[in-house]
């Protein structure tokens, strides 16, 4: 271990764990509000029916293959019960209260959640949020160990998502044209990302390289020297900043910020928090760090797993190579419970967005649209800024035109609006059959732009749309695996 850590990660670490916290707490807030139309019994994709077909094709088996405490009770109040229990336990980790045992808590919650509301949870921030919480149950006060296997976290989320880029093929991040395009076509635009569009071709193109170089290269300056480590931090939480104001990436972001808090130490972390803040948030000189043996060998062999599994999958992800006997069953098995994960943040680019517009009717005469909460939908509407909660459905919209394995759930969603769902239709806008469900459904495609400078100025709208005609999932329409997911 490098002679920098004498610096001390008392103070790194305990405003890290807070901070967690803070991270947690709205991601069980966020699900909390939207569980029952996802999950629920009336939801989209009722948990309690997915149980019963695990149940009958997996055997005992099915605890391993999807392990969640919704086995024991999966009811509507379970689940809301559980986003409300993630919640207390997040406010304790953020406060430090008995909190070892509240990130367990918050640890096998989530994961439950995780698997109880797939493909809603099914991201790259849910199961960086898992990792991150799985090795914070080991961190302790100037826990060195701990702290490299953060650093190698941090190295692989950034390093990976930028190899991601160019081992996929996509000609997008080749040409370095991703940009000419991602404002626009990205899940959920915020107003920023309007503008953002409007820049000029050769700096789009000039963020675009720099995002590569920051992806590929930067990560590599986490493991040098101190000043070195500082600079990457600094690049890193810049780059974040600039992706926080625009775009609607939740708290993925935020997650990576903290994150760098470990690339610091405690003497640098003094110099940018005034007075007896660090007295409050860090952990006391007190505060008794035990070193048994076994608890040593413990964290010895949760690095050595972290370390090697983490190379597998970063060599898998470069080469496009799998890894399969023992390791590769191992190396999925770590997945499973989000301890070690890849993460390939838009390897691809899409160049068109197309949405969906989802209308009833009573008598196939009268149509009337349903409008959600976030995602495009009326021309004129300014496009939104909703971190760091996350619009599960909204979000998902954005996949079913992509790639044909999203449609069944958007087939349930459908059914569900039909039977006038009180707890899915509570996820949109406007439901415009508030009093009788409709007898008919209908759902067209639309290719939607973003409108120049001087066709905003005339009409006043963000958006201008052109008909695909009526949605029909068939595969042809996938023109490659979505980029985050």
């Amino acid at each position: 271990m490098s002679a920098d850590m004498d610096n001390g990660y008392r103070l790194v670490s305990g405003v890290f764990l807070r901070l967690l916290g803070v991270i947690y707490l709205i991601a069980f807030a966020s699900i909390g509000v939207q569980i029952e139309g996802l999950a629920g019994s009336q939801g989209i994709l009722p948990i309690s029916e997915r149980l019963l077909e695990f149940s009958a094709d997996y055997g005992y088996d099915r605890f391993f293959r999807l392990p969640t405490l919704f086995w024991l009770n999966a009811s509507d109040a379970a689940l809301y019960g559980a986003t409300i229990a993630g919640c207390i336990a997040a406010l304790f980790i953020t406060w430090q209260r008995s909190s070892r045992v509240a990130l367990i808590v918050a640890y096998v919650l989530y994961l439950s959640l995780f698997y109880a509301c797939y493909p809603f949870l099914n991201f790259q921030w849910d199961a960086l949020l898992l990792e991150t919480g799985f090795l914070a149950i080991f961190l302790t006060p100037n826990s060195r160990v701990v702290i490299l296997l953060f650093r190698w976290l941090l190295f692989r989320l950034r390093f990976m998502s930028g190899i991601s880029k160019l081992s996929s093929g996509d000609l997008q991040w080749a040409n370095l044209t991703a940009l000419d395009t991602y404002f626009e076509v990205q899940p959920l635009p915020n107003p920023i990302a309007w503008y953002m569009h409007q820049f000029p071709e050769w700096l789009l193109r000039f963020g675009t390289f720099a995002t590569l170089v920051i992806e590929i290269l930067v990560p590599f300056m986490m493991f040098l020297p101190r000043r070195w480590r500082f600079a990457a931090a600094w690049i890193t939480i810049f780059w974040q900043v600039l992706i926080i104001l625009t775009s609607n990436h939740n708290w993925i972001n935020f997650l990576t910020i903290i994150l760098c808090l470990f690339l610091f130490d405690d003497r640098a972390l003094r110099r940018v928090l005034p007075g007896r803040l660090p007295a409050l948030l860090g952990w006391s000189a007190s505060t008794t760090v035990r070193a048994h043996p076994v608890k040593q060998y413990a964290v010895a062999i949760l690095a050595f797993f972290v370390l090697s599994i983490g190379t597998l999958k970063t060599y898998e992800l470069a080469t496009g190579e799998r890894i399969n006997g023992w390791i590769g069953d191992t190396m999925r098995l770590s997945s499973a419970y989000s301890i070690t994960n890849a993460y390939h943040v838009f390897p691809t680019m899409t160049t068109r967005r197309i949405e969906l517009e989802v209308q009833g009717s009573h008598d196939g005469l009268d149509w009337q649209t349903y409008r959600f909460k976030y995602k495009p939908d009326r021309l004129e509407q300014r496009p939104q800024f909703i971190i760091p909660h996350q619009p599960r459905l909204d979000w998902q919209m954005w996949f079913v035109t992509l790639h044909p394995r999203h449609v069944p759930w958007f087939g349930h969603f459908l059914e569900a609006l039909l039977d006038n769902s009180p707890t899915v239709t509570a996820l949109l806008q406007h439901n415009p059959f508030a009093d009788e469900a409709p007898r008919y459904l209908r759902v067209d495609a639309w290719e939607y732009h973003f409108t120049d400078s001087e066709q905003r100025k005339q009409t006043g709208n963000w958006w201008q749309r052109e008909p695909l005609g009526p949605f029909r999932p068939l595969p042809g329409m996938a023109r490659r695996e979505p980029g985050m997911e």
